[in-house]
């Protein structure tokens, strides 16, 4: 049978890293569209506290440079690259398809919808965002991997679903992770803004269809494993202020280095 897993754990960092351990020993080699083969499973992933620290894993910025996580960040959550989407470089953003999702002359704000809809009925079974444009993304050789935003309200709490029909597990997960926890901590501060009560961040639930690490990162993977046994969780993790702290001495290095004359 195809493998279906489930990771449960109070923080980002300690579920993602759970979830890479068991794509590694339990996911299934299959084959890709790119031309390399996958270890692939069906991924369920269950943070408890979402926001509670450290919110990091130092092994989840594995792409680019340090400060590329609060970019990725402001792509998501305040849409800085949709002008891309709109002089036709790129075929979408999450920001542009969650808050801008549009047709033709039509344009709805998915998160407005969703804020509307749970301040007036927190209980509603309708307050959800999708990202698939079938009229672009089947002709799209990178269509979005979010596919839909589920939100709730339980007991004074906003839980947050998302469904994912393709993953990076090693390269992108995290960071989708982290970004999306927060968009859902900006979806509790309006909601509770809008009712004049405070709803707090419930769990973060995270689905996808398709979780995999690529052939071309085993090694790296097999690595991380290494590190995961020989380190303990204290040096791989860290808080979000810490990881600020590292960005802006990055940042100055750099600026430093630059000016050097």
């Amino acid at each position: 049978m195809f493998p279906v897993i489930t990771v449960r754990g109070r923080t980002i960092p300690e579920v993602w890293e759970k979830s890479i351990i068991e794509v590694w020993e339990k996911g299934v080699i299959i084959d890709t569209e790119y031309g390399e083969k996958s270890k692939d499973c069906v991924m369920i992933m269950i943070v408890e506290k979402p926001l509670k620290e450290p919110r990091i894993h130092r092994a989840g910025l594995v792409i680019g440079k340090l400060e590329d996580l609060e970019l990725y960040v402001k792509e998501v959550i305040d849409g800085i690259r949709d002008y891309l989407v709109k002089l036709g470089k790129i075929s979408y953003t999450y920001h542009e398809r969650l808050f801008s999702y549009s047709l033709n002359s039509t344009v709805v704000d998915q998160i407005n919808y969703i804020v509307e809809k749970l301040s007036k009925a927190p209980f509603s079974r309708r307050a959800q965002a999708i990202t698939w444009k079938p009229w672009v993304d089947t002709l799209s050789n990178d269509p979005p991997c979010l596919q839909r935003i589920y939100c709730r309200i339980y007991n004074d709490r906003l839980i947050m679903q998302t469904m994912w029909r393709s993953r990076d597990a090693f390269k992108a997960a995290f960071m989708n992770m982290y970004a999306l926890t927060l968009l859902q901590k900006k979806i509790a501060e309006r909601i509770s803004a809008k009712i004049g009560k405070k709803i707090e961040v419930g769990e973060y639930i995270d689905i996808s269809n398709s979780y995999h690490i690529y052939e071309s990162d085993w090694k790296r993977v097999e690595k991380f494993l290494e590190v995961i046994k020989s380190r303990p969780w204290s040096s791989r993790v860290w808080t979000t202020d810490q990881y600020l702290k590292y960005v802006k001495l990055a940042s100055s290095t750099k600026y430093l280095q630059s000016n050097v004359r």
